[in-house]
């Protein structure tokens, strides 16, 4: 592919519920069947519904290759930490699995970061800066923030198209916090230093509030290494 021409993938808005009864789907605790009859109950159109459904099945039911052995360890997170770690799983492995949502989300988290909120025609035009002005990626852009309002990690300023970012989740656990941070890596695509692990604006909906360092040395799946005497890099151990 090429890279002047990524492809959006993510490109449906995606209910909180849905992802969630996806999830669910793919730890066994529910049958597609139910996954199609909710996404149903709210998208009239078969081919709209079934696009829907495919982005979802991608996400925890029939993962990219790549991505299997991720999925499947999030699917383990989700059955020993229950609902509680719902959230941060349906977040790590849309960034890893879809880049644009991942992109979408950067672009967003960093003018959080730097002006306290954005505007959806700015995250828009900036998206278009990256992918083009191709057809569909204005409406991608608000398919995604659409959706991340369902999450409810951003929330809309009533009257206006100005967003603003909700109070973070508090990630506590090790296991889901390293999971999440090797989502972020992987969307990356290179190693990330250890001390902007804590700002990641790929990761704004969340505060990872445990050792980070501390956290990636005991991961099976991460690993540390020196760059000079004093910058570490946290990296994939091996590739999910």
């Amino acid at each position: 592919m090429n890279p002047s021409t990524p492809r959006i993938g993510f490109d449906r808005f995606v209910q909180l519920d849905w992802a969630r009864m996806a999830l669910q789907v793919g730890a066994g605790a529910a049958e597609l069947d139910e996954l199609n009859e909710l996404v149903g109950a709210r998208i009239a159109g078969v081919d709209s519904r079934r696009k829907t459904v495919d982005i979802l099945k991608r996400l925890w039911i029939n993962p990219f290759p790549q991505s299997e052995k991720f999925v499947q360890r999030g699917l383990v997170l989700h059955r020993e930490l229950g609902e509680v770690a719902a959230l941060p799983l349906i977040w790590g492995v849309s960034i890893s699995a879809y880049p644009f949502f991942g992109k979408v989300s950067e672009l967003m988290g960093r003018l959080f970061a730097l002006q306290g909120d954005c505007s959806i025609p700015e995250v828009q035009r900036r998206s278009a800066e990256i992918y083009g002005e191709r057809d569909g990626i204005t409406r991608a852009v608000s398919r995604i923030i659409q959706t991340q309002t369902s999450w409810n990690v951003i929330r809309r300023v009533e009257g206006s198209k100005r967003l603003i970012k909700s109070p973070p989740v508090v990630v506590s656990n090790d296991e889901l916090t390293a999971w999440l941070i090797e989502a972020a890596v992987c969307y990356i695509g290179k190693p990330v230093p250890v001390p902007t692990l804590q700002s990641l604006v790929v990761l704004f909906p969340f505060s990872l509030v445990q050792p980070l360092a501390y956290v990636v040395s005991n991961s099976a799946h991460l690993e540390l290494r020196s760059e000079g005497p004093s910058n570490q890099l946290v990296a994939l151990r091996a590739m999910f």
